[in-house]
């Protein structure tokens, strides 16, 4: 098994250095793509002092370059959302956030280790999974509307960040739209950092600091009150959209290259979190708005991820703490612009639901192999009211996500919907009973690997 896990590092380093031969500034450009999600959340934990800024860009950064080896694509580490908000609301301790991390990713690693992550995406339908993509890009639109551009004034808060700038990067978004080359991200990252380091002045400019690891061991009351105030709420939205839903956003995005499992991407959420908490770093995760948002803007290898890792290892290892006061100054008007296509790159995955959805394909009557010697497989036809079952579904998960900004409470009302279509094929399959006399009625397809089981038991018994 090492062998083949060194072989297959090995094949995704060729494609990383490859890619990044071929288009460099894409890749650079990309890398920036998630920096609208980052920066927000990991400025204002480190204002309130409950992250240590340098330890988290050191480790950030080491996970940045360790995920881009190993995957191979441009798998983010951000924020643990759910976290960050609370954390931020309440001005925990470093201890107390850590503590949280903690707790998510315990829980996620029983979950990796035990099969539970693999056995999730058999029984969750195709078009709740979507939902929760969508839903998650449609919150970061709305939120890179009313975080950072509605407080935006014409020409305040100041020359440097307001109105004028945001309208000046969306129209640049669209003018490059059809330009794949042109590095956007990059060239906005540039501007906001000149506007920053200007709007910042000499007394809040970075500063030679080397980094000084701490440790911080949380008491029995620091780990009480991040669990069970933040951490448990972080544990639907990292199973759901930082493992299950970017497993499938990486398929569908980089079908080419290896799609990572969702125990591989659990086992790194939990490891990283495992370990770098001790010394103060953010509780991270890998979301699936961030890999839409590094694929928006140039993105297709691990090599733009780990570029940016070795980046943020020496601003934490030189600057540290000193780059808080230019971060802070960083325009919103930028960064606003930049969350908004990250949300809409993210929630396009939902056009795929009833074409090229990975449930939607089966193995072909054809007897001809492929050259690989695969077995050969075609993509399953709906009918109308298949088509509109899954976008029911679908919205319903969105629906119930946007409401109370909750995934979990998105997850519950689209696996409702889903169950309360379902109902009469499972009734007949548990019971032998037909659920209601229908006329001409054809079965309805299964969408879980456990629905298909039960609907060929059930033709097996109709037959004999």
């Amino acid at each position: 098994k090492s062998a083949i896990m060194f072989t297959n590092i090995r094949r995704l380093h060729i494609n990383n250095v490859n890619t990044f031969r071929s288009s460099p500034l894409a890749e650079i450009s990309g890398s920036l793509g998630d920096l609208g999600t980052l920066l927000p959340l990991m400025i204002a934990l480190a204002v309130n002092n409950s992250i240590s800024l340098s330890t988290t860009l050191v480790f950030s950064g080491l996970w940045n370059i360790l995920t881009g080896v190993a995957f191979g694509i441009p798998l983010p580490v951000q924020p643990m959302k759910a976290i960050a908000a609370v954390a931020i609301a309440r001005k925990f301790t470093i201890e107390e956030t850590v503590s949280a991390g903690f707790t998510t990713a315990g829980i996620v690693f029983i979950f990796s280790i035990t099969g539970l992550l693999r056995w999730f995406t058999h029984v969750i339908p195709t078009p709740v999974v979507k939902g929760i993509q969508v839903g998650a890009g449609l919150s970061l639109v709305i939120s890179a509307g009313t975080s950072l551009l509605q407080p935006l004034g014409w020409i305040t808060p100041n020359a440097g960040d307001n109105l004028i700038w945001a309208i000046f990067a969306f129209l640049a978004l669209l003018a490059t739209q059809k330009l794949p080359k042109v590095p956007y991200a990059l060239l906005i990252f540039v501007l906001g950092l000149v506007i920053s380091a200007i709007l910042a002045g000499s007394r809040n400019a970075p500063s030679f600091a080397v980094w000084h690891p701490r440790t911080f061991i949380p008491s029995w009351v620091d780990f009480r009150t991040g669990a069970l105030d933040a951490g448990l709420g972080q544990i639907p939205l990292t199973t759901l959209n930082s493992i299950i839903a970017v497993s499938y956003l990486a398929a569908d995005l980089l079908p080419h290259l290896p799609t990572p499992g969702v125990t591989q991407i659990g086992i790194s959420v939990a490891l990283m979190n495992l370990i770098g908490g001790w010394f103060g770093a953010m509780p991270v995760c890998h979301g699936s708005g961030g890999l839409a948002a590094q694929y928006r803007f140039g993105a297709r290898s691990g090599a733009s991820i780990i570029l940016l890792g070795l980046c943020k290892i020496i601003l934490g290892l030189v600057f540290g703490e000193t780059l808080v006061g230019l971060l802070k100054e960083y325009p919103k008007s930028l960064l606003g612009i930049m969350v908004l296509a990250a949300g809409l790159e993210l929630a396009k995955v939902g056009e795929s639901l009833n074409y090229g959805a990975r449930d939607l394909w089966e193995a072909s009557e054809s007897t001809e192999a492929s050259p690989a010697g695969e077995t050969p497989k075609r993509q399953r036809q709906l009918s109308d009211d298949e088509r509109r079952e899954r976008w029911t579904v679908m919205f319903m998960t969105i629906g119930g996500l946007l409401a109370f900004k909750n995934d979990g409470v998105g997850f519950l009302a689209g696996m409702l919907c889903h169950l309360a279509y379902r109902s009469p094929d499972l009734w007949e399959a548990r019971s032998g009973l037909p659920f209601m006399k229908k006329s001409n009625s054809r079965r309805r397809r299964a969408t879980t690997v456990e629905e298909e089981e039960e609907q060929l038991l059930l033709d097996t018994e109709h037959r004999t």
